[in-house]
């Protein structure tokens, strides 16, 4: 009878042995298809059209709405993804999307994304991931190191600048009250003393999103006036004091231009305010010797926000909050529960909305470590540089530079009818993708170059696409 049982032990051992074995190997399958499935599709950013065509778009409606009743073989589930999914998919990494302020992805950085997806770790606490900690807090202080800022600064990272520009505006508020007199964690808002702010007309609009999520309303928002490049003018700011909030930003989303930091910043911090800079893409400027002057004195904020998947081509997504003070993001984020103590100076959790995460930060600590500082540098000079050329060619064929080239944004006008009718043809030439946008009463086309893949023969290849485009309009 012992006999027996003992067989029948063994047989479920060696069954949920050979369960696990066909698991690990399907799951080897997979990521083996995946990874050549995605090969197949990088290899054909070049050829393929910025923008997917009519056909696959309308070959989206392949992926059923129904909500499926059974189990699906997982390697036909890969197959009908790539089938209509990979022809359907936006190429940011062709060197010619100009739309928006998108970044492609680093090879590298998409590499270790695969490697860190198959890790699936959560670094809500170092204990749960001792690699993704280490990773982290090396990559969070190489960024710091590139962007110029204080060695006293701790960054977090996060899902983008808007959550980072929330981030730091909780921590802001919650610091100008506390040195108020005013405990947020234990009074609330109701009855708080007011927090005023004062933000650069041009701010964008995440910022004014987080102030509403943290509790500020417009009421709050004195907005000062900016000049034809985009940025607060200097002798238009309010006297400010010890509960002034000040917003400032590295990189108009237009121009390119950013606010005179090194007027700005002392004045609001002598009175006791707090500064923040939203910088998502244009604190990026700082890591550039060539570039760093159009950001001077952007180190002696109290608090930035930024993205390392704009401008330092990491995988969406991946944003970072960076205070000046751990202090003060940590009185803003720090939570207490008995079973996640950790004796760690720097748990997540800790520093951040979030609690379970996923290791956001491995893809720039990749990159970062694959470019070094010359290497990032670089990255940034190739778009600059590319971004006057897209500008060269675009005036020398006719357009209008409706700002000199503040970094990779270029914005052009083809006439007060024209401009819209040149951006829907271009886009629907499928050369290259351009935006719109309104600069100062007028339509325009906006160029934002940040994919750290652009070469002069995408800008000239795309200049050529947009002017023969403008011209058939006017056929």
């Amino acid at each position: 009878m012992k006999s027996l049982a003992m067989c029948v032990c063994c047989l479920a051992v060696s069954k949920a042995t050979i369960v696990g074995t066909m698991e690990h190997a399907l799951k080897t399958r997979l990521l083996a298809d995946a990874a050549r499935r995605a090969g197949n599709f990088l290899a054909l950013s070049d050829s393929s059209p910025v923008f997917p065509a009519p056909e696959p778009l309308g070959a989206l409606a392949r992926f059923s709405e129904d909500l499926p009743s059974d189990p699906a073989d997982p390697e036909s589930v890969l197959a009908h993804l790539d089938e209509f999914g990979s022809p359907a998919a936006v190429r940011y990494d062709s060197g010619r999307y100009f739309g928006f302020v998108m970044g492609s992805s680093e090879p590298v950085a998409t590499a270790a994304s695969v490697l860190s997806a198959a890790w699936d770790q959560n670094v809500a606490l170092p204990v749960m991931s001792p690699v993704g900690a280490r990773l982290d807090a090396i990559a969070a202080r190489w960024v710091c190191e590139l962007l110029g800022l204080p060695g006293s600064a701790t960054a977090t990272f996060c899902s983008g600048a808007s959550i980072a520009n929330l981030t730091c505006i909780l921590a802001a508020r919650d610091a100008l009250l506390a040195r108020a007199g005013w405990d947020v964690r234990e009074n609330g808002l109701c009855g708080a003393p007011p927090v005023n702010v004062v933000a650069s007309e041009e701010i964008h609009v995440s910022v004014l999103k987080a102030l509403r999520v943290a509790g500020i309303g417009e009421k709050a928002i004195t907005f000062i006036e900016t000049d034809e490049l985009g940025r607060m003018r200097v002798d238009a700011l309010p006297e400010t004091d010890s509960m002034t909030m000040a917003l400032l930003q590295a990189g108009n989303v237009n121009t390119g231009h950013s606010d005179p930091f090194i007027d700005i910043i002392p004045r609001v911090r002598s009175s006791g305010g707090w500064v923040h800079v939203d910088g998502a893409f244009g604190l990026w400027a700082a890591a550039s010797p060539r570039r760093a002057q159009q950001v001077e004195g952007v180190h002696l904020a109290d608090s930035w926000a930024t993205d390392s998947h704009k401008w330092l081509n990491a995988p969406y997504d991946a944003g970072i909050a960076i205070c000046a003070r751990e202090e003060d993001l940590r009185y803003a984020m720090a939570i207490d529960a008995a079973y996640l103590k950790t004796d760690s100076d720097r748990a997540l959790m800790h520093l951040s909305l979030q609690m379970s995460q996923r290791a956001r930060a491995i893809e720039t600590w990749a990159i970062i470590a694959a470019k070094g500082r010359s290497g990032v540098a670089a990255m940034i000079d190739n778009n600059c540089d590319l971004a006057e050329r897209m500008a060269r060619r675009l005036c020398e064929g006719g357009a209008t530079l409706l700002a000199p080239v503040g970094l990779n944004q270029v914005l052009v006008s083809f006439g007060e009818n024209e401009t819209d009718r040149v951006i829907a043809r271009v886009q629907e030439e499928g050369t290259c993708w351009v935006g719109g946008t309104t600069w100062k009463g007028e339509r325009a086309m906006r160029l934002s170059l940040s994919d750290a893949s652009m070469t002069e023969a995408d800008i000239d290849r795309s200049a050529e696409s947009i002017l023969r485009s403008w011209h058939r309009t006017r056929m």
